[in-house]
């Protein structure tokens, strides 16, 4: 570095406010203990190999439910020798036993990884909280809004959290006939415990003490599904007016307050949930949590702040109109679930955030912010009996239980098989979509594993061999499994010149039907299941990610040992087992599609 540079950057730093600066020298110091891990932490045996010697299979908690994901043949495997996957109980700060599970926390350390692996970045930034691909419980559906601050907002977003996005990757994709080795990693322990409030909130914890920050991650049931017609876009306005005020707090005094003690606190919608963020510095702990308990129970919603919020989002509609992959992923929705809460505009219309107002805003919040539906995680520097203590703090006012308004079972049900939104744009986008299968159902891991070789694996996946590599028709091309809580979707899409729409979609039907009929060769199921399990670790290697990982295993109702169960459920997956998910799923006469743009010789027949 010049001198110059040095210079700009001591200028630049010294201009951040003092929490500004106390967040730069934390992420310092993440990045050295990172560092330190990498070079010295303890070594554990591949993630495969360890995951998939876990522990009982089931664990019984009060209220819990059966296991989102069925297990493959017995419930209980072994311990690990060196004590990864082990379970204990323990008295807990209300005098019930606490549970604990102790389950590897890798980071990679060679080059060699899967095919695949370096191509995508699958993992959703926040709400759904980073569940993994294809198994993310709020990932959207094509056209749902993703994960950016208020101001930053677009009425649709491109492509569901759970696709493809292309970061750095390989020239070509592993040679069919040479399977990939699996991630090696170094590892510390992650210990998930199962902790109950004294006033009966439960929550997961696992405690980092290496930095001092804390993490909470929480979620309600009810997000954009709950929004009244006529009043559409209505969970999307709620999140967005969350800090803009709260308690004796108008919103500058709420966001200064905020900045004073660098406390983040942020709020996302998605189709069946609505999700908050909370991270605050251990030294600021007290002050931060009574602004997320103000937050969550006295939000103000004065008048002139809703007005703000609302020209906000009015014009994050009027950008979104003009972006065909925005455009393509809400004709899709609109397409495929007519009548429906999931075929409406998840952030609204012009027309509709106009009819919103302040008492639209707090009855809303009112009938979903309960304790009932409650889920939450927190992770880092904090016990047992403390965030036990938190939690009736924050969430002990709420009430008991939501008024939620019920939502019917759906599936695609569109009226045509082929929309054109003509759109005057040299690409046109496609959005592809039919039935999928629900996450409890017995084939959904095989199904799972089958798309990771069809669409979900980058640029090692067929689509990507097909469409982009033999015949150069677009960049990207990808699929996903979406099952939702009242409709499971198979999909995928592509951008391509408007005069090779027709030459893609046409390669793409080809291939579902090609995996439909003979299923994935004995290489293709090796190497996508040392990727989908050699890679799991790698899903705990930062606070953040832990917590968004967890959040969703809870809200799934995975059940708390699910890290140790996950990576046998992919290793037990069988060649006929991808067969028959693959003729389940892959029913290519049931395809909707959209197209936007202006496509050559594209006809609806």
């Amino acid at each position: 570095m010049s001198m110059r540079d040095g210079k700009r950057l001591k200028d630049w730093v010294e201009a951040r406010s003092p929490a500004g600066r106390l967040w730069l020298f934390l992420g310092a110091v993440g990045v050295l203990l990172g560092g330190f891990s990498l070079i010295g932490g303890p070594s554990v045996p591949e993630p495969a190999a360890s995951a998939a010697a876990g522990v009982t299979a089931a664990v019984s908690r009060p209220g819990a439910g059966t296991d989102a994901v069925p297990s493959a043949g017995s419930q209980t495997a072994a311990v690990p020798a060196d004590g990864l996957g082990s379970l204990s109980e323990k008295p807990g700060a209300s005098g019930k036993p606490v549970k604990t599970i102790t389950v590897p926390r890798g980071v990679p350390t060679e080059a060699s990884s899967p095919p695949g692996a370096a191509a995508n970045s699958t993992a959703p930034s926040g709400s759904a909280s980073g569940a993994e691909a294809g198994l993310a419980g709020q990932a959207a559906l094509p056209g749902q809004a993703g994960l950016a601050s208020k101001s930053e907002r677009v009425a649709e977003a491109p492509q569901p959290t759970a696709a493809p996005q292309e970061t750095i990757a390989p020239s070509k994709p592993a040679t069919a006939d040479k399977p990939a080795s699996a991630f090696k990693a170094t590892a510390t322990k992650m210990n998930i415990q199962d902790v109950k409030s004294p006033g009966g909130i439960s929550a997961w914890l696992v405690e980092e003490r290496s930095v001092p920050l804390l993490a909470i991650r929480f979620v309600f049931d009810g997000g954009s599904n709950q929004d009244p017609t006529g009043k559409e876009g209505l969970a999307n306005f709620i999140t967005a007016m969350m800090d803009e005020g709260a308690g004796d707090l108008e919103a500058s005094q709420f966001q200064e307050r905020m900045e004073e003690l660098a406390v983040r606190i942020t709020f996302e919608d998605a189709k069946d949930a609505l999700y908050g963020n909370f991270e605050t510095l251990t030294v600021n702990r007290e002050p931060a949590l009574d602004m997320l308990r103000l937050a969550i129970n006295k939000p103000r919603f004065d008048a002139s702040a809703v007005d703000r919020i609302r020209k906000q989002l009015l014009a994050n509609l009027a950008f979104a109109a003009k972006n065909p992959q925005q455009v393509a992923g809400k004709a899709w929705n609109e397409g495929a679930f007519p009548g429906h809460p999931y075929g409406r505009h998840a952030n609204g219309t012009p027309e509709s955030l106009a009819a919103i107002q302040s008492a639209d805003l707090e009855a809303f919040r009112k009938r979903t912010f309960a304790r009932d539906t409650l889920k939450v995680v927190a992770v880092g520097d904090i016990d047992a009996k403390a965030l036990g203590e938190i939690l009736d703090k924050v969430f002990g006012e709420l009430p008991p239980k939501a008024e939620l308004v019920p939502v019917p079972d759906t599936e695609p049900k569109p009226v045509e098989k082929l929309q054109i939104v003509e759109m005057d744009v040299p690409q046109s986008v496609v959005q592809f979509g039919m039935a999928g299968l629900a996450r409890k159902d017995d084939d959904f891991i095989p199904a799972f594993v089958m798309n990771q070789i069809l669409g979900g694996g980058g640029f090692a996946s067929r689509l990507t061999e097909e469409v982009r590599e033999k015949r150069g028709l677009a960049y990207s091309v990808y699929s996903y499994l979406q099952p939702l809580r009242y409709a499971s979707t198979f999909g995928g899409g592509v951008a391509t010149r408007n005069e090779a729409v027709k030459q893609s979609i046409d390669v793409i039907r080809a291939e579902l039907e090609r995996m439909a009929k003979d299923g994935p060769t004995e290489t293709e199921l090796a190497n996508a299941k040392s990727y989908l399990t050699g890679s799991f670790a790698l899903r705990f290697d930062t606070n953040a990610k832990i917590a968004s990982q967890l959040l969703w295993m809870l809200h799934e109702d995975m059940g708390i040992d699910y890290p140790t169960r996950r990576n046998a459920l992919i290793e037990a997956v069988t060649m006929d087992d991808v067969k028959r998910a693959s003729r389940r799923v892959l029913k290519v006469d049931n395809l909707f599609i959209t197209v936007v743009g202006k496509p050559k010789g594209l006809g609806k027949d």
